[in-house]
C-alpha cells in the first residue's frame, strides 16, 4: 500500500472495541517508531508521548467524564456520557504532549526565532499525532482524535506523574473498528488549491 493509499485509509472511527489481535508491544513500537520519525523544527524533539491501556485507560476517561459532569448541565448529561463511554471501549489512549522546556531551551538559543518556537511545536504535536494515527490505521487499528484538554490537565498530570513542563495537546483513542467511517465530503478543489507556472 502506497503512502497515499494509507492516508486516505485513515479516518475518524467512533465506532471502536478492545477485540485487536496486536499486542501491547507491537502497539508501543508503532507509536515509539512514529514519533521517534516524525520531523520537528530545528530537530528539537519536542513532542511526547504517554500510553494508556487497560485501568488506566478507564482512568483516563473517567476522568474526562467527572471533569465534563461538573460542566454540562445535567439534562445533556447522558449523551456526553454515551460520547465518553464510546470512548472508553477502546483498546488504549494516547496522550500528546509538548515539552516546554525543549521550546524555552529553543527561545533562550535562538532568540531572533523566539515567537515561532511555539508556533512551531503545534506544527510538531500535529504530525506526531497524524503520523501516529496513520501508523495505527495501516496496522488495522481505528482512532479518533480528541481535546479535551486543558480542562482535565491538572488531574490527568497528577494521576499518570507527568512532568509539569509537559503540556497536553490532543488524545488519540484507538482500539478495533466496530464499524467503518462513513463517507468523506471533499470541497471543491478549486476553492482550496491554486498552482502557478
Amino acid at each position: 500500500m502506497s503512502f497515499l493509499d494509507q492516508i486516505k485509509q485513515r479516518r475518524t472511527i467512533y465506532a471502536i472495541g478492545n477485540n485487536i489481535s496486536l499486542n501491547q508491544a507491537q502497539i508501543e513500537e508503532t507509536i515509539i517508531a512514529a514519533i521517534k520519525h516524525s520531523p520537528s523544527s530545528f530537530n528539537s524533539q519536542s513532542s511526547r508521548a504517554v500510553t494508556l491501556y487497560g485501568d488506566s485507560h478507564q482512568k483516563f476517561w473517567n476522568i474526562v467524564r467527572e471533569t465534563l459532569r461538573k460542566l454540562v448541565p445535567e439534562d445533556a448529561f447522558a449523551a456526553t456520557n454515551d460520547k465518553i463511554n464510546s470512548f472508553a471501549a477502546g483498546y488504549g489512549t494516547v496522550l500528546f504532549y509538548e515539552d516546554q522546556a525543549v521550546i524555552q531551551g529553543l527561545q533562550e538559543q535562538f532568540a531572533a526565532y523566539a515567537d515561532n518556537f511555539p508556533v512551531w511545536s503545534e506544527h510538531s504535536t500535529g504530525i506526531a499525532q497524524f503520523a501516529v494515527w496513520t501508523a495505527l490505521s495501516e496496522k488495522g487499528l481505528g482512532a479518533s482524535l480528541q481535546h479535551y484538554n486543558p480542562i482535565i490537565d491538572e488531574e490527568v498530570a497528577q494521576t499518570f506523574d507527568i512532568p509539569a513542563n509537559w503540556k497536553l495537546r490532543a488524545q488519540l483513542v484507538f482500539g478495533s473498528i466496530e464499524a467503518p467511517a462513513g463517507d468523506k465530503v471533499f470541497m471543491n478543489d478549486a476553492d482550496r488549491f491554486k498552482t502557478f507556472n
